[in-house]
């Protein structure tokens, strides 16, 4: 015996269609925010839920509506990166190291006081850099 509710669900796409057709009540905020998340919890509940023996319609409308909306609660009251629903959030996050400079500060100093500057004169004026900056 072919699951009515599950052939119904499989002809919907939009979490508003899952939610209207199971009765659930939703913040159209929300859904808009994390609607891929909701629906693919929802589609984790399925997998790892055993419906029920008694295949009543009724029942299984309400096995379905319990799964939906715990899925939707999931994102109600954490977020997607909290949830980690796709593998992108699973992914340790990598720390980067600050870029490591590449010219000596001394080399920059030496390079100033021996006047190559690109064929321009120092002006004796302050840079107002934090070291001073200052050409003498």
């Amino acid at each position: 015996m072919i699951d009515p509710i599950l052939a119904a669900l499989s002809r919907l796409s939009a979490a508003e269609e899952f939610l209207d057709y199971l009765e659930v009540p939703y913040d159209p905020q929300i859904v808009r925010v994390n609607r891929l998340h909701i629906l693919k919890r929802f589609q984790k509940y399925l997998l790892s839920s055993a419906a029920p023996k008694a295949r009543a319609e009724k029942d299984l409308h309400l096995f379905y509506r319990g799964l939906l909306e715990q899925a939707y609660q999931d994102f109600v009251i954490s977020t997607p990166l909290q949830e980690k629903v796709f593998a992108v959030f699973q992914q340790p996050v990598e720390k980067k190291k600050p870029a490591a400079a590449t010219v000596a500060i001394e080399d920059l100093r030496a390079s100033l006081r021996s006047g190559s500057m690109g064929g321009q004169a120092p002006t004796g004026k302050r840079s107002g850099l934090p070291s001073g900056g200052s050409s003498s």
